[in-house]
């Protein structure tokens, strides 16, 4: 009883920790006062200021775009990379799992300024492409890495014996092949999606002048303070990841249930 209790205990210290800022960042975006250590009383002008701020509303849509186009982008060059290096021999296979390790191991800063100085080598402007281009590299790792451990599990006779039967090599791929590999696309394009959402050192490096994302636009905001609609953007960010991981989650189990029938 006592071990039960300081396993929950320990958990719940733990979550606490994990949580208690982004606890205090949702009630400060409800705070009617600017400052973060006084209570001004229940506000939601910050949220309406927010969709009334032309400067926080394009750094959000341009960093959404990068993350779509990014992440849609590096999963169709990841998903046929790994289509490939799963028909190689071991050893061929072997060192390009392991080059394809390299970003990842890699530090962010390194990434950056290598992509920066190779943009400024072939004189090309940074820019919103630059940028694009950078989140697509860095993505490709994660798609790979998500798409791999499905390729190991499939049986190959299926999509042989669909070729036998007269199918195409699309339409076997497309109807044996892609349903089997498809909960691995889907969470490498999540993956890549959160990972391009989230940078801010490899963006900074590549975007230029003309570009801002909210990672960047935070970082400058930093120094002059930040606005209380970062909190309730902020706030809105993590609400849409919670209801998205809780769809994702009940259709899984949903699928398990039909399944166990």
């Amino acid at each position: 009883m006592v071990k039960k209790f300081l396993q929950k205990a320990y958990l719940a210290i733990i979550l606490l920790f994990l949580y208690a800022p982004i606890l205090i960042l949702i009630i400060l975006s409800f705070n009617k006062s600017k400052s973060r250590s006084k209570w001004g009383g229940f506000t939601l002008d910050w949220y309406v200021k927010l969709f009334q701020n032309d400067d926080i509303m394009n750094a959000l849509y341009t960093t959404l775009l990068i993350a779509f186009l990014s992440a849609l982008i590096a999963t169709i060059i990841g998903t046929a990379a790994s289509l490939a290096m799963n028909n190689m021999k071991k050893v061929p296979r072997t060192v390009l799992m392991g080059i394809t390790n390299i970003p990842m191991l890699n530090a962010d800063i390194v990434t950056g300024i290598s992509l920066m100085l190779l943009f400024v080598a072939l004189n090309y402007t940074l820019g919103f492409s630059s940028v694009l281009m950078a989140h697509i590299t860095f993505n490709i790792p994660y798609v790979i890495l998500s798409v791999m451990p499905k390729l190991k599990q499939l049986n190959k006779n299926t999509y042989e014996a669909a070729l036998d039967l007269g199918a195409s090599k699309s339409y076997a791929f497309f109807k044996v092949v892609f349903p089997d590999l498809f909960p691995g696309i889907l969470s490498g394009f999540l993956l890549a999606f959160t990972m391009s959402l989230d940078d801010f050192v490899i963006t900074h490096f590549t975007k230029g002048a003309a570009v801002n994302t909210l990672s960047t636009k935070i970082y400058t905001e930093v120094r002059k303070g930040i606005k209380p609609e970062m909190y309730a953007l902020s706030t809105l960010l993590f609400l849409s990841v919670i209801i998205l991981l809780v769809f994702i989650n009940r259709r899984k189990d949903k699928t398990a249930l039909i399944q166990g029938r």
